[in-house]
């Protein structure tokens, strides 16, 4: 039987490909053996926006950002998300906490080199 990891790099693969549906059957699966793998999150998510399923793709990148609030990936990818959509508040509010974290993480590892 294959690992969560396992699952997500063959649905890596197939997401490479152009297969969608079944990417989207293989990071469910990962789900199934580990439902907070945020790798296989946030290929489902990439996965079903492509294939404009963007609600779905929405809740999925929500549920990243409840497991890892500073996830800066999944806020960047709910800014899309709902641009796609057409809501440009939710947007502009989701792309304002990603830079927000990406600068909290850049003062974060001068500060950690300064240390060193």
């Amino acid at each position: 039987m294959a690992t969560a990891e396992e699952l997500c790099h063959q649905a890596i693969e197939l997401f490479a490909t152009g297969k969608f549906d079944a990417a989207i059957a293989t990071y469910r699966q990962a789900l199934e053996l580990d439902a907070n793998y945020t790798d296989a999150l946030h290929g489902l998510a990439q996965a079903l926006a492509q294939k404009d399923e963007l609600d779905a793709a929405i809740a999925t990148a929500q549920r990243i950002t409840t497991l890892d609030p500073d996830d800066v990936l999944a806020h960047t990818s709910l800014s899309v998300f709902y641009m796609r959509k057409g809501m440009k508040k939710e947007a502009e509010e989701e792309a304002a906490k990603a830079r927000l974290l990406e600068w909290k993480k850049q003062l974060q590892q001068q500060k950690e080199r300064k240390q060193d």
